[in-house]
């Protein structure tokens, strides 16, 4: 897309979008109306054509239009930006031109005209922000200027910005542009490179993606809800915001019940994030204990109790100091468990009197009520980069036994298929290369985060052999949440004691895996997805 440039001054906007290039647009000249504007000597930096179309004494507007129209005709434009044009055009250029944009430095329609930002700041308001918006005549017959058309247009997109206490104009207007203004209109201009604009009939529509579930432009936000001791280090500042409208069960805004007790830090928040979500797989009682967001152990039972001492003895030396999440009401059976070694949280939804009891005897054991779990209503996830987020659909991929296909000779048994699938509701909250080991429903070993997956299995193995309690891998089922590379994996496991595998499958090495797996008698299935966590 080609485009023309129009300013009065140093056309910032203009700039940021010459040097980033949206959707792949390119101006092709920059206009002023100032043989004196800065505008001209940074675009003549950048290899822009730049020409000088004054308005000469007494020349009426639309001659005016009239010439810079001739200027432009000579070019060949897509697209035209304004970028603090001082002149109000009429339908004598925008009849004869393409789409015209214009970004105003306020949410419109509040604050029009020419001092927006000390508008904003006299009328106390705590956001602003700036608009992009199709330039339309905002003039009369005889080219007068109708005030209350002037910046009319449909709006193409828009961008908050924070207003502080203490706020200048001057400093308003800077982060209006740095925050608001470089953001918003190389977005606008990126959609019509794109193809994605479509201006008529007095709107501007702009096209998702065929799904519709990510649209060009995501909105989020939130109010802080608490400033916390530090980030995950305490060299880092940290802070909570929290979204109300989620519905779901969520630590975010879970009452802390035991009073006196530290408030959370950043690490908690997240490790309690992650055992939240794991409990939430299952229907039977079920318990996790989480040390930085990777499972130390999970089980469910017949009983909590039951369910959080199998949890437990798969790696209690690993679940010193970590997170506790239940999936039922807390009893004193569990709350006496819980408290006979060191804890750092328990999430669960609601606790007997007896529980809290014994739960808030410990000065600092952080104990939060998430009430009731409900359904897992939040369709996203999200994880933040340098300049920018990744958007992805939340896993909730549940496999049923009917979905299994078994690639070995071996059939696994009825008890083995149980045990898959437990073991691979839990290892989607294992960080990635994640093997685990599990026995009924119950984790006997877990190798989290490796970049090898055989040296996942390796560690599966080791915490089997090494920090369970009571169990051991010998005759478990092994889970996998990629397709194994090669057969080393196997082969590691069939010496650890493993009877059974489930994995993805889809590996260019299958058929040489299978033949490992049957040369040591063991069952297999595939799934046919993978379930890699990697943060």
């Amino acid at each position: 897309m080609k485009l023309a440039g129009m300013a009065s001054n140093r056309g910032r906007n203009l700039m940021n979008i010459a040097d980033r290039e949206p959707g792949g647009a390119t101006f092709e000249v920059i206009v002023t109306n100032d043989d004196s504007a800065p505008v001209l000597e940074a675009a003549k930096k950048r290899g822009i054509d730049t020409a000088v179309v004054e308005r000469a004494d007494g020349e009426s507007r639309r001659s005016h239009e009239r010439r810079i129209v001739e200027t432009l005709t000579e070019c060949d434009i897509d697209l035209i930006c304004l970028d603090g044009y001082m002149r109000i055009l009429s339908d004598t250029f925008l009849d004869e031109m393409p789409t015209t944009l214009n970004v105003h430095p306020s949410i419109l329609p509040s604050f029009p005209g020419t001092d927006a930002w000390g508008d904003a700041l006299e009328t106390g308001v705590s956001v602003t922000g700036c608009t992009v918006h199709v330039v339309t005549d905002a003039t009369d017959e005889d080219g007068n200027v109708v005030e209350e058309q002037v910046d009319g247009g449909p709006v193409v997109t828009q961008e908050p910005v924070p207003v502080y206490e203490g706020d200048t104009a001057a400093e308003l207007k800077e982060r209006v542009l740095y925050q608001g203004e470089f953001t918003a209109y190389p977005r606008a201009v990126k959609w019509f490179a794109e193809g994605d604009a479509t201006v008529g009939d007095g709107s501007v529509r702009v096209d998702a993606d065929d799904g519709g579930q990510f649209p060009a432009r995501r909105l989020s936000t939130g109010d802080r809800q608490t400033t916390l001791r530090y980030g995950e280090n305490p060299h880092q500042d940290g802070a909570l915001y929290a979204e109300y409208g989620v519905e779901e069960a969520s630590v975010v805004d879970a009452p802390q019940l035991n009073e006196g007790a530290k408030a959370l830090s950043y690490n908690n928040y997240n490790d309690a994030d992650g055992a939240l979500n794991l409990i939430k797989e299952f229907d039977e009682p079920a318990a996790a204990v989480i040390k930085h967001t990777n499972p130390a152990g999970c089980a469910t039972a017949e009983t909590l109790a039951d369910a959080y001492e199998q949890a437990l003895a798969t790696d209690p030396m690993s679940a010193f100091g970590g997170i506790v999440a239940l999936n039922r009401e807390c009893d004193a059976a569990t709350a006496e468990q819980i408290v006979d070694s060191y804890k750092e949280v328990v999430v669960a939804p609601g606790y007997t009197d007896d529980a809290l009891d014994v739960l808030c005897e410990k000065g600092n054991l952080r104990v939060l009520d998430v009430g009731e779990l409900g359904e897992r209503t939040d369709r996203f996830t999200e994880k933040s980069l340098v300049g920018g987020r990744l958007v992805q659909e939340r896993d909730r991929q549940t496999v049923t036994a009917e979905d299994l296909d078994v690639v070995t000779e071996r059939e696994p048994t009825d008890e083995q298929i149980r045990s898959m699938l437990f073991a691979w509701q839990t290892i989607k909250h294992v960080k990635s290369n994640a093997i685990l080991f599990a026995d009924g429903t119950e984790t006997v070993g877990i190798g989290m985060g490796q970049v090898s997956r055989v040296d996942a299995v390796r560690l599966a193995a080791m915490k089997a052999d090494e920090h369970a309690e009571g169990k051991d891998a010998q005759g478990a089922v092994m889970a996998s949440d990629a397709f194994f590379p090669f057969p080393d994996g196997i082969e590691h496991a069939a010496e650890a004691g493993i009877d059974a595998v489930i994995q993805p499958g889809g590996s260019k090495n299958d058929d040489a895996v299978i033949e490992a797996a049957n040369e040591h008698g063991m069952a297999m299935v595939f799934t046919g997805n993978r379930c890699f966590r990697h943060d």
